[in-house]
């Protein structure tokens, strides 16, 4: 593991990529260790703060879902490259899980016909505003297929012990050591 911040704070981030925000929820879960926790760590990017782009020199970054459109690729490397310890948080960063349903349809374009173009649905119709659509992959990616992944916390969504767990080791300068602790569903 990597020192912290001279002040002794380590610098945290959370990412939501292609997942439902079960995980983000589950880091809320943590209730009164959040308070605990807050003196010895920055959040320094998340969905749950202001920030627009993703800092230099991230202790851990929890990354929850599935890469699923062209945005998600250039953050997912932004991520790792500017992270020292890249987490996999939940089912979908870890094996696609629910995003990755759509890899059976053969690709993104029947996705969007059926969403948007099948008289089946009530009010079909295509976005008014060009772009207004995410550039989405033909196929859904687990994380590590991507970029590399220095540990995985599957769970659908991870159990709020295990992300303490990986938080307090961080915290002391210890690589996470999940067996034991952790499950896949």
């Amino acid at each position: 593991m990597g020192a912290l911040s001279p002040a002794g704070r380590a610098r945290v981030a959370t990412v939501w990529l292609g997942g439902c925000s079960g995980c983000h929820m589950s880091l809320l879960d943590l209730d009164e260790r959040l308070l605990e926790l807050a003196p010895r760590l920055d959040l320094v990017y998340s969905p749950l703060v202001d920030a627009k782009l993703f800092p230099e020199d991230v202790e851990v970054a929890l990354v929850e879902g599935a890469v699923c459109s062209e945005a998600h690729v250039e953050l997912a490397r932004r991520v790792r490259a500017r992270s020292r310890l890249v987490v996999a948080l939940g089912d979908c960063a870890v094996t696609g899980n629910v995003s990755a349903l759509r890899n059976a349809l053969g690709g993104a374009l029947p996705v969007l016909e059926r969403a948007y173009l099948d008289p089946g649905n009530l009010q079909p119709q295509l976005p008014a505003a060009p772009g207004l659509l995410p550039r989405l992959l033909d196929r859904v990616l687990p994380l590590h297929q991507l970029v590399p992944v220095d540990l995985f916390l599957p769970g659908c969504p991870p159990h709020a012990d295990a992300i303490h767990a990986v938080l307090l080791d961080v915290l002391a300068g210890r690589r996470p050591a999940l067996q034991g602790k952790v499950r896949f569903g």
